[in-house]
């Protein structure tokens, strides 16, 4: 399995996001621990910085992400 360069200081990985959704374990095993170059807040901290990062983006908010990388 392979995990997330930002696992380690990733709010939502390790628990520290206000209103985790119930399904926060299924979704750190799909963009966490899986498809994490798909996941909203890897993309936007990769491209613009981790101070980019809403706290409450979540890994499959793929939408806002788009927005925030293209500046609207």
């Amino acid at each position: 399995m392979v995990e997330c360069d930002i696992s380690s200081t990733c709010p939502f990985f390790n628990d520290r996001l206000e209103n985790m959704p119930t399904t926060a374990t299924l979704l750190k095993q799909q963009y966490c621990q899986g498809d994490f170059e798909h996941c909203a807040r890897f993309r936007v901290e990769t491209k613009l910085g981790s101070t980019s990062v809403p706290g409450s983006l979540f890994p499959e908010d793929a939408a806002v992400a788009d927005r925030i990388v293209a500046g609207t």
